[in-house]
């Protein structure tokens, strides 16, 4: 799968231009194969941008010796996160469309070539156009062939959609218009996870079209060292639910509740599981898991259109979890996956 062809046709004249960036930490185990796949596209790109985001000075070194072989840019910042990384690329270029890529993550040979031709000509509000990927261990080495359209609607329509469900729009399958990024001011760096659902949903607020391709373009490589894990997502899952919380605020006078029908179902046993699991292990997040989850459930019981039995069952929740010791969560854990005692998970959930 890593053995992708090493010479690019050109770039049609009439095709806009294309920038990729790639934020790059501490990743040099992993960034030659991703900007391998980058220099092996069937149209290639007319700018490739590696961020350095504050990298230790060997993994910085790796940087170097990989630019004598490939001709793409490095920029240097302090570290700030994928997107402010992103952001700093994107800044620092000039091309019409922008394709993202993470450090190990890697490229299909017609990544580029499959978006830019699904952009429809005569799209004047044209936000981004995204593809499926193939899910890989840390090695390359493929698990599935379609990630993306098994999980929630494709393309996206319905605001309602969006706030119940992870989006599923991965920026390295994914070209966005630069008007569009722009228009929005790029990711917002607070997040170190769900910056990507943060971008794509504002660009659909803002009017912009968006394209599903049902096809796969990128390979993305999930492994323990991935940002999907570890404390830094819980964090941002969390700064993410409560941005939400204040750019949808409920409409009574329109019947629209979207914390109770929308963020409630999505991110509730998120932080519930988040706790439980800190206290089982007895981790030295626990402290900090209990306390998003404290924070989390005074803003349940403080919306005044989340019903009394939710706002029961997760009171009990709360105090139980404060309560309670961590061999008592686990064996509270162990008995409620008994037959007949599935019941009382409600009380977990």
């Amino acid at each position: 799968m890593n053995a992708l062809p090493e010479t690019s046709a050109a770039r049609p004249a009439t095709w806009p231009t294309v920038v990729v960036v790639i934020p790059f930490y501490n990743g040099a185990d992993f960034i030659e194969r991703s900007v391998r796949s980058v220099f092996a596209q069937s149209v290639p790109a007319s700018e490739v941008i590696v961020v350095n985001d504050g990298s230790r000075p060997e993994e910085r070194a790796a940087l170097d010796g990989l630019a004598a072989r490939y001709p793409f840019r490095i920029l240097d910042k302090e570290n700030g996160g994928q997107g402010s990384a992103r952001n700093a690329g994107v800044a620092a270029s000039t091309a019409d469309c922008i394709c993202f890529l993470d450090q190990d993550d890697f490229y299909l040979p017609n990544h580029i070539e499959t978006l830019v031709s699904s952009i429809p000509p005569d799209d004047r509000l044209f936000g981004f156009v995204y593809a499926d990927l193939y899910e890989a261990d840390g090695d390359g080495n493929i698990v599935r062939t379609g990630v993306v359209k098994e999980h929630a609607q494709h393309p996206k329509r319905n605001i309602l959609d969006l706030l119940r469900h992870d989006m599923f729009v991965l920026p390295s399958a994914a070209l966005v218009s630069r008007e569009a990024f722009e228009a929005v001011g790029g990711f917002d760096s607070q997040f170190m996870g769900f910056e990507d659902d943060d971008l794509f949903l504002r660009i659909f607020r803002k009017g912009y079209s968006n394209h599903f391709v049902d096809k796969a373009v990128t390979v993305w490589c999930i492994h323990t060292a991935s940002t999907s894990f570890g404390i830094r997502m819980v964090r941002s899952r969390f700064k993410y639910f409560k941005k939400l919380t204040q750019m949808f605020p409920d409409e009574h006078q329109r019947g629209r509740y979207w914390f109770r029908e929308c963020l409630v179902p999505r991110f509730q046993p998120y932080f519930v599981n988040h706790a439980i699991e800190s206290i089982k292990n007895d981790d030295q997040y626990r402290a900090e898991m209990s306390a998003i989850l404290a924070e989390y459930a005074a803003m349940v019981l403080a919306n005044p259109y989340v019903g009394r039995k939710k706002k029961l069952r997760l009171r009990l929740t709360v105090f139980l979890l404060e309560h309670s010791s961590p061999a008592l969560v686990r064996f509270i854990g162990a008995l409620t996956r008994m037959p007949g005692i599935r019941a009382l998970r409600r009380l977990y959930a």
